[in-house]
């Protein structure tokens, strides 16, 4: 897979999205973390995953940006907004992104990539199957992984499912 180029303004972006998936995790909740940005360049939202805190499986950052995105943006500003976020959309949220006619995904790391994580710290597969967001929202424009950004990633993941191990012991 070709390097995914980015200017210093998309990096700063993706950048902030991982920081909200640290904080994510010092929050208790698993590493994923978005910014809903407009064509200018101005962040319009940004949100971390809230999973675990809540008790809401649907409470992924990705998810509650389209639902910001429909109540507060035009259909022209929703198609011309790009969506930074630490991780490839699930199933889920990526239906939620084409619904709401939401423009370009930047993503630090594949849902194949954290599938590979995953099985590599033993942790059973989720209740849902991971798909690349052009499965489910076909002819989108969709960029990612950052080989730099995923690294980090990676590691957060790994703390999370450490954290995890040691909460139920």
């Amino acid at each position: 897979m070709a390097p995914v180029e980015l200017d210093a303004a998309e990096l700063r972006h993706l950048e902030r999205a991982v920081e909200l998936a640290a904080e994510a995790l010092r929050a208790g909740d698993e590493p994923f973390g978005s910014v809903l940005v407009a064509a200018d360049g101005k962040v319009l939202a940004e949100e971390r995953n809230r999973v675990h805190s809540l008790g809401d499986h649907t409470r992924h950052p990705e998810f509650e940006l389209a639902r910001w995105a429909t109540a507060h943006l035009t259909e022209r500003e929703r198609a011309e907004a790009t969506v930074f976020t630490s991780g490839e959309h699930c199933p889920m949220c990526a239906a939620a992104h084409g619904w709401a006619g939401l423009g370009r995904i930047v993503y630090a790391h594949s849902s194949a990539q954290l599938t590979d994580w995953l099985a590599e710290l033993d942790v059973p597969p989720p209740p849902v199957r991971c798909l690349a967001i052009q499965d489910v929202v076909p002819g989108l424009t969709v960029q990612g992984p950052v080989p730099a950004l995923a690294d980090r990633m990676r590691e957060l993941h790994r703390g999370f499912r450490t954290a995890a191990r040691r909460a139920r012991s």
